[in-house]
């Protein structure tokens, strides 16, 4: 009897603008070959005003799910069929799940930060300075506080999207911790100086995202301490001037291909049901990094 033959493949991949310094191929498909599994990763250019007729695409072509990156992670809301708990609650998605053919909001960014940042040290009774107030941040923001962060100082150029994410941390966020979260905004106006006490920093911004590699965090890294963990958001390149700044003052580090795979390995759970690898991932984007 012959074999069964299937040349069908699932699919997932990224929807973004500009998308392609994107590096989420190159860590997800080594995943699945690792897993046996026979699916396409697609990194996707979609312009804003095209994100209902992609979103629609993905689901006439039966996508599986997909990622949301800059601009879109708010934006795919009003074209989803619901969202989970914690992309509720932040207002942002990075990671859609088809369940049952119903197309469902998760953020996966502040989990995957989270269990990066465990690696390293234990949240609870910290105080961190979040730099930015976008999706990014707001997922930090929200998923280290439920994590038990008690003071989160927050950081941003428009002092009106910083107060939406003050009053997101104070409001819900506080009342799904139990309380007793502290929350503080700060203009940004020149180098900001890390607050004493403060345990955790980071850079939830797009500053010193390819091509812009040498562009400066306006931090007062002289106020960087070695207890502290500094962490950067940005993928692309993985040793950020920041990174690399906070690394000569005796910080631990967290870069951002701790958190892209960290989150990428719970995307991976949420679409197929099966635990990748995440060194196989790290691996990848070390190779295609050079680091």
């Amino acid at each position: 009897m012959s074999q069964e033959l299937n040349f069908k493949q699932e699919l997932v991949g990224c929807f973004g603008f500009p998308v392609a310094e994107n590096p989420t191929q190159a860590m997800i498909e080594p995943a699945f070959r690792a897993l046996g599994l026979d699916w396409r990763y697609l990194t996707l250019e979609v312009k804003p005003e095209d994100l209902p007729a992609a979103v629609a695409g993905a689901r006439a072509f039966g996508f599986q799910g997909f990622n949301c990156t800059i601009p879109h992670k708010v934006a795919v809301i009003e074209h989803l069929d619901g969202l989970g708990e914690s992309a509720s609650l932040m207002g942002a998605v990075n990671c859609v799940v088809n369940r049952d053919g119903k197309f469902i909001g998760e953020n996966t960014d502040g989990k995957g930060f989270v269990s990066s940042f465990r690696e390293l040290a234990d949240p609870t009774g910290q105080s961190m300075l979040l730099l930015g107030a976008g999706g990014a941040a707001r997922a930090i923001g929200v998923e280290m506080a439920l994590a038990g962060v008690r003071r989160i100082t927050l950081a941003n150029r428009s002092e009106e999207r910083g107060r939406e994410l003050e009053a997101l941390l104070k409001g819900p966020v506080t009342e799904a911790t139990g309380g007793g979260l502290e929350v503080n905004y700060l203009p940004w106006d020149g180098d900001i100086e890390v607050p004493e006490g403060t345990g955790i920093v980071v850079n939830a911004t797009s500053i010193g995202l390819f091509p812009d590699v040498d562009a400066r965090v306006a931090l007062d890294v002289d106020t960087l301490t070695p207890e502290m963990v500094v962490a950067d958001v940005i993928p692309n390149p993985p040793r950020t001037r920041l990174v690399r700044e906070a690394t000569e003052r005796g910080c631990q580090v967290i870069d951002g291909l701790g958190m892209l795979v960290a989150q990428g390995v719970i995307g991976i759970e949420y679409w197929t049901g099966q635990t990748p690898d995440p060194a196989v991932m790290r691996s990848a984007l070390e190779e295609v990094f050079g680091a």
